[in-house]
């Protein structure tokens, strides 16, 4: 598919990486209706794409993504807001079945933020600055930003975060393990692909597997997540990757 707002390629070095670029650079990547459905066709596209071992998400320029079209969010009513428009969007790259990395400069606020929570992993750069001000507008984050923020840095934090508006930055960030890692600006793309091929080194399936069952983690109670671990686990053991993996460890030892 032609895309106008984002890119979808393959890293020429190692196909099974997957970037995807927001392309609103003039107004910081802020996330308008347009983008959300062009990002819908290239998640779709991606959740049934088996040869992506993971997925970068990065923006455009100096910016991640400054959050959602102000000018869109002013003339929206509630039932619009209650189409949950963006969370359909960051539900879904929760759920996409490849591991997705977020690699941020600059601005990620709001909605903005609120994309890189669905991320599994967030690297940023030191230009990065982070947060949810959406009370400054008269409204709250709504695209699980109340629900994923306390989910990653702890229900205290992610209240100050809400409650204040405030925004941090980089450092701030890595400390209460918003980000994974900080990086020079320059360096983010490096080391979000370097993680990457670390993850596309492992047991595709494997990785697959233990990302949905690391969701479960906050989808459902502790006895649930068990039994889902328990029966993805049993499943991995009848694996050819696990088989073939095993063996080759063991004749590495031998050796």
């Amino acid at each position: 598919m032609a895309y106008q707002l984002i890119s979808v390629e393959r890293h020429a070095a190692n196909p099974r990486i997957v970037i995807v670029t927001l392309k609103r650079p003039e107004v910081k990547n802020a996330i308008n209706k347009a983008m959300v459905a062009e990002l819908h066709e290239a998640f779709d596209a991606l959740r049934d794409d088996t040869e992506a071992g993971c997925v970068i998400l990065t923006g455009q320029g100096d910016d991640f993504a400054a959050g959602a079209d102000i000018a869109e969010l002013r003339e929206r009513k509630a039932l619009e807001s209650l189409a949950a428009i963006n969370n359909a969007l960051f539900n879904k790259i929760e759920l996409n079945p490849a591991p997705v990395i977020a690699a941020i400069t600059g601005y990620a606020l709001g909605g903005g933020c609120e994309l890189s929570l669905a991320c599994d992993i967030r690297v940023g750069g030191k230009s990065a600055k982070m947060g949810q001000p959406e009370v400054n507008l008269g409204i709250i984050p709504a695209a699980g930003g109340t629900q994923r923020l306390p989910r990653i840095v702890g229900l205290g934090r992610a209240k100050e975060l809400v409650l204040t508006g405030w925004i941090i930055e980089a450092t701030e960030a890595h400390r209460i393990g918003l980000l994974n890692h900080v990086v020079e600006d320059a360096e983010v793309m490096n080391q979000a692909l370097k993680i990457a091929e670390t993850i596309c080194k492992k047991g595709p399936l494997a990785i697959r597997v233990a990302k949905q069952a690391l969701n479960q983690s906050s989808r459902t109670g502790l006895e649930t997540g068990l039994v889902f671990e328990s029966v993805a686990q049993a499943m991995l053991f009848e694996s050819e990757d696990k088989m073939k993996r095993m063996t080759d460890f063991l004749e590495r030892k031998k050796g």
